[in-house]
């Protein structure tokens, strides 16, 4: 009973869905309905994913300076550098155009050349006040004086207010920060602003950039969310095309279409019931489950066909179906998940997620295609012998017979070709890159994306570096020495081409200055101890500077804001411009006496990255040892292990090598090529060595007779699922995502190399090492049985008559 427990259990639970066959179509039913009602609860993240824990030093860091300052991704930029803007009708549609958008409730306020304040002294009593800098009478001379003003004498704004490398000036929105990561800042871009601006370039004729991080993320956001209708469409798509060109029959094809649609309702289902956001990562999950769907359908359909042409029973049939099938579906499911699973050990909540509902969604698509195939089938009558056609195709055939000549006579060759792919494949890892840029896997073609360069150009940068600095002491910021030291590194920052230049309470320190000595550009400097003492009494009158003091000083004058923006640089480059810079910072702000931090949203991307591919060493380590402990238990052969991670690891080992040569860098998207495509070939080595096993015992432990029979009977299902997993995930090179694009073809190359490793290294090895593996001793009854027997059916069918 002891060796028939396994089918015995396999038996009974295929009666139980033949004879129960509505109440589980009702039950699968009634789900698909609830997991439907909880799609209302999905949420598409409005802001880019943060990939530390929130306990880590940066996440605490950053948190810090929010409490401090507050949210500092609120600012959205719109500029031109068109030659006829100071012309009165030009200037007057742009101030229109920012007027316009002042009047809505998401714009908190503007700064550009409409509403332009300058700093000015006046007397009785002393003080200084912010007054109108752009001229009441618009002519040709008052702007032409306008611009010369701006572009020569008022070098606070520059980098704020304008560029002088085209003459480029610009309009600063601060959004609300209350909806910086809200829907109604989607709706404000997406609804108001870019239609706004559309209107404005097209009635006057004036080119405009838009840029600013609120837009970058609503822009980016919605990209993903039109990608997912375009992934799940084109997912359906080619699979069901070459699952109708396998089987010739619309029937099957419409059979698994049905079922993994359902798998898809239930994805989105779980991401509304979990509350998780979509994310890049998780929004490929929906396609992701009809790739792997489909080979659970071809395996169970082509075995269902095959047992029909056998002995043409039907009810047998789909019988034998869940009894022969169901262990080795639910085995190569449960190591695909697990590869998923590993995610959920990490501390990455982005990455925990994505583990989690792709993990549960990768054993629901098992259930549904072990109960909706059978049962529909059950209501259908039995295919027809076109239908079984497939069969006996003798291309296939023709190809399987090819691979086992080249495992017969060329075993010498096939280890040749595998060291040398896989020395090849090192040196091309050490050369891998490591990239934590926010806007490297945004579409190149994109509109916004060259505004994004045009801001890179101009101003330096549209992603903010935040520098936090505590002077430990109450009002330290004001003092002489913390704001010397405070130029002198906003001097050294302005030295780095890869950043902007920088903002702080030093500029409006130094417009003070310029504007006792009414206004003289020359004098924008810090004033000297003895200036201080006349100056003094002008800023303690003041009464219209003090909003923009707090934007760079805390309430208690304690902590100080320097803001400065980044260009597109890399995870390492930025890396080696901190490296560089700290010994430099630490000598202007001695460590005891002030504390000094980067933080801001683009440099936790970066950092997060970084501690992305660790976590990606741990999990895929785990995956490893996870699948080796499944190995070693299910043969019980420690022994096995090697064999069977081998053909899997090397295919790993030449896509990053690939990556080093093609120059594709580690970041968060292509970070899951590894885990994934690993999860997924396991099972073609779980299906053949399962098979061998089997083949062992019916030739009495004839090895290579057993090895060529093992090749012949899974090489078809093994290339037909390989090559739907292939062009599935093919499908996501169509992104306009770089990472999605990267990850599609990466995947697709690896699960390639991996079905060739399993086919061609596998059986290699196992005729090579005969005497070490393939003997009673090793390869005893195993823990499990993957694929049932002959035997093992007739054992249990005669058990099920008699009882």
């Amino acid at each position: 009973m002891a060796k028939l427990f396994s089918f015995g259990f396999w038996n009974t639970i295929a009666r139980f869905i033949l004879r129960n066959r509505l109440l589980i179509l009702i039950a699968v039913i009634g789900a698909t309905v609830f997991l439907g009602s909880q799609w209302k609860h999905m949420q598409f993240s409005f802001t880019e994913a943060n990939l530390l824990p929130d306990d880590h030093p940066i996440n605490i860091e950053y948190n810090k300076f929010l409490d401090k300052f507050g949210e500092e991704g609120n600012l959205i930029v719109i500029a031109t550098n068109d030659s006829t803007l100071f012309t009165p009708k030009k200037f007057e549609a742009w101030n229109a155009l920012t007027k316009k958008l002042r009047t809505y409730s998401e714009v908190e306020s503007t700064i550009g050349v409409d509403n332009l304040k300058r700093l000015e002294k006046f007397s009785d009593p002393n003080r200084f006040e912010l007054v109108d800098a752009a001229p009441k009478v618009l002519n040709a001379d008052s702007l032409k004086n306008y611009e010369t003003t701006i572009f020569n004498k008022l070098p606070f704004y520059e980098g704020l207010v304008y560029s002088k490398k085209t003459n480029t000036v610009q309009t600063a929105l601060y959004l609300d920060k209350a909806i910086i990561n809200k829907k109604a800042r989607k709706d404000f871009i997406l609804k108001e602003l870019i239609p706004i601006i559309e209107e404005f370039e097209e009635s006057q004729d004036i080119n405009v950039y838009v840029s600013g991080m609120p837009y970058i993320r609503t822009l980016n956001s919605q990209n993903i969310i039109d990608e997912i209708g375009l992934f799940v469409g084109g997912a359906l798509f080619v699979t069901s095309l070459i699952f109708f060109l396998f089987f010739r029959s619309f029937r099957a094809t419409l059979i698994s279409m049905i079922t993994v649609l359902i798998g898809v309702m239930w994805a989105f289902g779980f991401l509304g019931l979990l509350r998780y956001e979509i994310t890049v990562l998780t929004a490929i999950i929906p396609p992701l489950i009809i790739v792997i769907g489909i080979p659970n359908c071809i395996f169970l359909i082509n075995k269902y066909q095959q047992e029909i042409k056998n002995h043409g029973n039907k009810a047998k049939s789909l019988q034998r179906v869940i009894t022969k099938i169901g262990n080795a579906t639910l085995m190569t499911n449960v190591t695909t998940a697990s590869g998923f699973a590993t995610f959920i050990l990490t501390d990455s909540t982005l990455l925990k997620e994505f583990g989690v509902v792709a993990s549960i969604n990768i054993l629901a698509i098992f259930l549904l295609s072990l109960l909706i195939i059978p049962i529909l089938y059950s209501y259908l009558p039995m295919p027809k012998e076109k239908h079984l056609e497939h069969l006996n195709k003798r291309w296939v055939e023709g190809w399987v017979n090819w691979i086992e000549n080249i495992v017969r006579h060329k075993r010498i060759m096939i280890y040749i070709v595998s060291i040398v792919l896989l020395v090849t494949s090192i040196i091309g890892i050490y050369t891998i890159k490591l990239s934590g840029s926010l806007l490297e896997d945004m579409p190149k073609e994109a509109s916004f994306f060259k505004d994004i360069e045009f801001f890179q150009d101009e101003f330096g940068g549209v992603m903010p570096l935040e520098i936090l600095i505590d002077t430990k002491r109450k009002n330290g910021v004001l003092k002489a020495a913390t704001l010397k030291r405070m130029d002198q590194l906003q001097e050294l920052l302005v030295d780095v081409p890869e950043l902007s230049k920088p903002l702080s309470v030093v500029s409006l320190v130094k417009y003070t200055k310029q504007a006792y000595y009414n206004g003289n550009p020359k004098y924008y400097q810090l004033p000297t101890s003895q200036e201080r003492n006349f100056i003094l009494p002008y800023t303690k009158n003041s009464s219209t500077n003090g909003n923009i003091l707090s934007t760079y000083v805390d309430s208690t004058g304690q902590y100080a804001r320097m803001t400065t923006f980044m260009k597109d640089i890399g995870t390492e480059k930025m890396e080696r411009i901190e490296e560089a810079l700290w010994p430099q910072i630490n000598k202007i702000f001695p460590e005891d006496r002030y504390d000094v931090t980067f933080t801001g949203r683009a440099l936790i991307f970066q950092k997060g990255t970084t501690y992305l591919v660790n976590n990606l060493v741990l999990s895929l380590s785990l995956a490893i040892l996870l699948i080796a402990v499944f190995m070693a238990w299910m043969f019980r052969s420690a022994r096995m292990i090697f064999v069977s991670l081998v053909p899997n690891l090397l295919p790993l080992l030449v896509t990053a090598g690939m990556m080093g040569f093609l120059g594709i860098p580690i970041k968060p998207s292509t970070i899951l090529v590894f885990s994934i495509a690993f999860g997924i070939s396991v099972d073609d080595t779980i299906h053949f060595l399962a098979k061998y096993r089997q083949e062992l015992k019916a030739n009495n432990w004839r090895i290579k007779k057993s090895v060529y029979a093992a090749l012949k009977e899974t090489g078809v299902s093994m290339f037909y699922t390989s090559i739907v997993l292939f062009f599935g995930f093919s499908i996501f090179m169509i992104s306009n995502f770089g990472g999605t694009k990267a990850l599609g073809g990466l995947v697709s190359a690896t699960l390639l190399f991996a079905m060739l490793s399993n086919l061609i290294l596998l059986p290699a090895l196992l005729l090579s090492l005969e005497k070490v593996i393939a003997n009673k001793e090793v390869m005893r009854e195993p823990s499990l049985r993957i694929i049932a027997e002959e035997e093992d059916m007739e054992d249990v069918e005669n058990e099920k008559s008699t009882s």
